[in-house]
């Protein structure tokens, strides 16, 4: 399984971890799920609603304002396909936070922001029984396997 993703939309998170920084970012995937792959069409920024003394090592989508994401989405004639969050300072691995909080089927992209700078970029589905997490590969789009 894979997230098709284009390069435009990848330097997109990097920049908006980079924004972010020293606090997490995050935000909507939407597209679509093909067989294998999920596709990345679009993304919305969500606003991080931890609180301000938390953002920095954790990040906080609402449940209304992953009503908007939803109503987005089908807007578009798309679905949510996952989210993606930065980790400041931090390698792109899921976190026991972050590993308490997802929820199976979506993917989630992390992308480690060093010292201001964007690093690398990792993606993550939960396994169905909540246990841990699957890396999933990254294909730019025109690379998918």
């Amino acid at each position: 399984m894979a997230i098709v993703i284009s390069t435009e939309l990848e330097e997109a998170i990097r920049g908006h971890g980079e924004e972010t920084f020293p606090n997490e970012c995050c935000g909507f995937m939407l597209g679509s799920v093909n067989g294998e792959n999920r596709r990345v069409i679009e993304l919305m920024r969500a606003d991080n609603d931890r609180e301000d003394e938390e953002q920095y090592h954790r990040f906080l989508i609402t449940s209304e304002a992953y009503m908007r994401g939803e109503k987005a989405a089908r807007s578009k004639g798309l679905d949510i396909v996952g989210f993606y969050h930065s980790h400041p300072n931090a390698r792109a691995r899921p976190s026991q936070y972050d590993l308490d909080q997802a929820w199976p089927f979506y993917s989630y992209v992390i992308v480690s922001i060093m010292d201001k700078s964007a690093d690398n970029m990792t993606s993550w589905i939960l396994k169905d029984d909540r246990s841990a997490f699957d890396e999933e590969d990254i294909a730019l789009e025109g690379e998918e396997r």
